[in-house]
């Protein structure tokens, strides 16, 4: 570039990539003074579709899809600034044939998905989904680029019938027949990525772009438990349900993929309660053995005492005022005696053993339990090293 400084307000610093499309540059925006890739058209790329990528990627707005933050020209030349992600593409990561770990393959494909879905939502195919158009951010963050060759789902074929839009690598079987790509197509290329991330490899593989396009119209996808019998099972059932060459048999959209892939926060921290919180939750309910007991005792003496109070309020005929003696003068039993008054006496008790004579209102009943009621002699024990005898 012979200018250091684009549309007055972008500071070019490094050249981050180039294709036959566009260059793409580290630059620094100098009004909100931050980074930003700068996505600047080539003279011979086709414009329409430089603009329509700017326009569908400018109507999403979701963590997982990169951000648009200017569209405009200078000298001729349309640009577009981006969001800077520095963490590199998916590309880089799965080169050389390698695989990522299992955890790591499953975090990339629920975020992408979550991405996908959003796309979906709001009426655009992507139709290049492939791991150089996934960018990471500087927190490990996935994000889908590159909307250059998406469309509305239900817009009119932009390309005539019979031309192959994607890359034959992670193409769908529609989009290689030339048909229209919908959501599904998009389930389809997101299958193969997920393919590559478990296993390090592809599921076709070929120097010549029209084989690889052939294969993915009439050839079945190898069976990825085959390839990879340790592979999580859920995964990968996932991305051989996304590879289905009947588009109806695969999860239909994003969202479809995001539910398989989804693990609710609330079941996984329950899951960790198990082993956690439930140990101490049962030390809280414990309850001290020898205070229940001695409830228990205490309520059942209190019981046996109504009881015989009860029986003789039913025998009097009435309810006067009880007393309760340990002793009695007149018996040689252990076993207590309650008496009951008729009416209140205005003379002190009598300490004579001789009962008095009968009268025709007698002053006192003397009343003993029936067997049915004798109340037990219960000994509890007292937490100050004593016993307290109830009943005996």
């Amino acid at each position: 570039m012979g200018a250091s400084v684009l549309a007055g307000r972008y500071r070019l610093e490094s050249l981050l990539g180039q294709s036959a499309m566009a260059e793409v540059w580290l630059a620094y925006d100098l009004e909100l003074e931050r980074p930003v890739a700068l996505k600047l058209l080539t003279p011979e790329a086709d414009r329409t579709r430089f603009e329509r990528e700017a326009r569908a990627a400018a109507s999403l707005s979701h963590p997982n899809v990169t951000r648009v933050y200017d569209y405009g020209e200078d000298a001729g030349r349309p640009y577009m600034a981006l969001e800077y992600l520095p963490g590199g593409t998916l590309e880089t990561r799965l080169a050389h044939g390698r695989r990522l770990q299992d955890a790591e393959t499953a975090a990339i494909a629920a975020q992408l998905a979550a991405g996908l879905a959003h796309a979906h939502e709001h009426g655009l195919v992507h139709r290049d989904v492939k791991p150089a158009n996934v960018l990471f951010d500087d927190e490990g963050r996935p994000k889908l680029a590159d909307f250059g060759i998406a469309r509305a789902a239900d817009a009119s074929v932009i390309t005539e019938a019979g031309t192959i839009i994607g890359t034959a690598a992670y193409i769908s079987p529609e989009q290689a027949r030339g048909e229209p790509a919908t959501p599904a197509s998009d389930v389809y290329s997101f299958g193969v990525l997920l393919y590559r991330m478990l296993t390090g490899r592809l599921p076709f593989e070929s120097d010549s772009p029209l084989e690889l396009a052939r294969m993915h119209q009439e050839v079945e996808s190898p069976a990825l438990a085959i390839v990879r019998p340790d592979a999580p099972p859920d995964l990968g059932r996932l991305a051989m349900d996304a590879l289905a060459k009947d588009r109806r048999r695969r999860p239909p959209d994003g969202a479809a993929l995001a539910a398989r892939l989804e693990t609710p926060p609330d079941d996984a921290q329950a899951a960790g309660a198990e082993t956690v919180v439930i140990p101490r939750t049962r030390r809280r309910r414990r309850v001290p053995l020898i205070p229940l007991l001695l409830g228990g005792l205490a309520l059942l003496a209190a019981a046996g005492i109504a009881a015989g109070i009860l029986v003789t309020r039913n025998g009097s005929g009435a309810a006067p005022p009880t007393s309760v003696q340990s002793t009695h003068p007149a018996s040689t039993s252990s076993a207590p005696s309650i008496a009951s008054t008729t009416e209140p006496s205005t003379t002190s008790p009598s300490t004579s053993t001789t009962p008095p004579a009968p009268t025709t209102a007698p002053a006192t009943t003397a009343i003993s339990p029936p067997p049915s009621t004798v109340i037990p002699s219960v000994t509890i024990p007292s937490t100050i090293g004593t016993t307290t005898t109830i009943g005996g």
